[in-house]
């Protein structure tokens, strides 16, 4: 990764600790890359660039919220001012919110959607014609386990955006591939991070460490994984090492995905 240019959306955490941007954006750096971090939250972004700088790394921020094309486009515009190019786009964006079909809103539907997915769409709009110009770029789309498996709860609307998304990325890696171009899916399982905490406690009762005690005992491994798993992941799908494979879903999981119950 050496010199690369990396663009994570996402790049913050929602809370104190390590969320799967942060923890990408570090390992990517930590790997020689330089960091455009982007988040809604310009403070949650500036955060990792602190992090990053302090270890020596090269990182900008940028504050977008990527489900606005006018952002996206002014995102992407930055990464190119900041460094000249876009080697690797890492899509983290995601939001998630409980309920089925009837107890969700329409209101937190397309929320959902526009956050999980239509972000999806805006980000590639823009960065893939710079991958074509420069011959060449790698994508690394953090879906989960719930795109593939019922998780416990009712998750429609994350479940669906998050199974759109490996059915956009293989489109992707497919028309991209002739170009140099790949496109993967990164699918968490039960991951202990920040993101988790506040929507998911009430289905615990409100209790956080109740929570993670029934998330460690559902996995195979008996404890959920972390940000570092998944962005160990990500950091092998964004480099050369792994520039024979496009299109695949990763599960990063613990073998949960393994399991029929």
């Amino acid at each position: 990764m050496e010199g690369k240019v990396v663009l994570v959306t996402g790049a913050g955490s929602v809370g104190p600790g390590w969320g799967n941007g942060k923890a990408a954006a570090t390992l990517y750096a930590r790997a020689g890359a330089r960091i455009l971090a982007v988040d809604r939250s310009l403070p949650a972004a500036q955060e990792t660039c602190d992090l990053i700088r302090a270890e020596g790394g090269v990182c900008e921020v940028f504050a977008a919220d990527v489900a606005d094309n006018a952002q996206v486009r002014a995102m992407t515009q930055a990464a190119l001012d900041f460094f000249g190019r876009i080697d690797v786009l890492h899509n983290n964006v995601g939001i998630a919110e409980v309920g089925g079909p009837v107890e969700a809103s329409e209101e937190s539907w397309n929320r959902v959607v526009a956050v999980n997915q239509t972000s999806l769409f805006l980000t590639c709009k823009h960065v893939l014609p710079v991958m074509v110009a420069q011959k060449g770029g790698a994508i690394v789309n953090i879906s989960s386990i719930a795109a593939i498996r019922w998780i416990g709860f009712p998750y429609v609307a994350y479940s669906a955006t998050k199974a759109a998304m490996l059915a956009f990325t293989k489109n992707i890696a497919m028309q991209y591939a002739p170009l140099g171009i790949r496109a993967n899916c990164i699918l968490p399982g039960l991951m202990d991070t920040p993101m988790i905490r506040e929507p998911l406690k009430a289905s615990y009762g409100g209790d956080i460490d109740e929570m993670r005690r029934q998330r460690d005992t559902q996995c195979p491994m008996g404890y959920m994984g972390d940000a570092w798993d998944v962005a160990h992941a990500a950091l092998f799908l964004a480099s050369d090492a792994a520039r024979y494979i496009t299109g695949v879903d990763l599960p990063v999981d613990g073998g949960l995905s393994l399991r029929c119950v």
